[in-house]
């Protein structure tokens, strides 16, 4: 059955990754608010015990798409499955279209067979990036099946404690004719400065379910260095992508587990004062000791 879906539809794009992956992404953010939340008025996410900021993984997750999206328009394998208004199930139905083509107008579609279920999953993975990279639940009335991703991200946390300040600003349009009363006020939430660390885990043996290449991992390198300067708006003017630091093994298993190699990534203030830039501090990697078998890559 191994042999007979692979010659179904094969995985396009490169060599499927054969190596485990570990990385730490720090990035900052000045007199922003990088990720507000809907149920605390838009406030900067925080953790209530320490006061560190969050940043959720779905928040940078979407910048990714939206690097891939701008950057990589039109082309083949880099269509985007979750996009703003895009409807998931008219997604499915691409598949059906290129597989069940006589079917695939039809409001609810299933797979007819184990073996279609598979080359409709694999069709979706082949032709949109996040699928293959992040993994997605296809399962809808047009079903396409799911797939667990080999890229997870972590929730980003500040190094240290974050003060959300509040700050008022007026509006002097008015809404009508007539109404000057409605000149009003409000509030927006930003964070003096703020750097914040995110890790990934990458998979290789997920990898091979979903044919997330060694191509793709330079795109997701690409992506999470430049995303922020794509990503602008009035919360979110001063974002910049720091350092990437990267743990890649040469085997599939690997050779540390991820939290040891995380413990290896020290990280000082050099002001006792409140952090107002990268430069307050400082960030090395401990490379003695490594175990054989591990690369470190570091990229500012």
């Amino acid at each position: 059955m191994a042999t007979l879906e692979k010659d179904l539809l094969p995985w396009r794009g490169g060599a499927v990754l054969q190596h485990r992956i570990e990385f730490s992404l720090f990035f900052d953010v000045t007199n922003g608010n990088p990720n507000g939340d809907p149920d605390a008025g838009n406030m900067p996410r925080l953790d209530p015990e320490t006061g560190h900021g969050i940043i959720t993984d779905v928040s940078l997750k979407r910048k990714v798409r939206n690097y891939i999206e701008l950057t990589r328009e039109g082309q083949e394998r880099f269509h985007i499955y979750v996009t703003e208004g895009g409807v998931l199930n008219e997604q499915h139905r691409r598949a059906y279209q290129a597989i069940r083509p006589d079917d695939a107008k039809s409001k609810e579609l299933k797979p007819k067979d184990a073996a279609e279920a598979r080359e409709l999953t694999r069709w979706m993975c082949n032709n949109f990036y996040d699928i293959r990279t992040f993994g997605a639940v296809m399962t809808t009335k047009v079903n396409a099946g799911q797939v667990r991703g080999p890229v997870q991200f972590s929730f980003a946390r500040s190094l240290d404690p974050i003060f959300a300040q509040e700050v008022t600003i007026t509006r002097h349009a008015v809404t009508q004719e007539g109404v000057d009363k409605e000149r009003e006020m409000g509030r927006k939430h930003i964070i003096p400065y703020a750097l914040y660390r995110m890790d990934g885990y990458i998979s290789a043996y997920l990898a091979e379910k979903t044919g997330f290449t060694s191509d793709d991992l330079n795109v997701l390198w690409e992506a999470l260095i430049h995303s922020f300067e794509h990503d602008r708006s009035a919360s979110r003017g001063q974002m910049a992508a720091r350092k990437l630091v990267v743990f890649e093994h040469d085997s599939k298993l690997g050779h540390a587990p991820a939290h040891h190699l995380f413990e290896r990534i020290h990280i000082a203030r050099s002001t006792d004062s409140a952090p107002r830039a990268y430069a307050d501090y400082s960030i090395a990697v401990d490379r003695d000791g490594l175990p054989a078998g591990i690369t470190i890559r570091e990229l500012e």
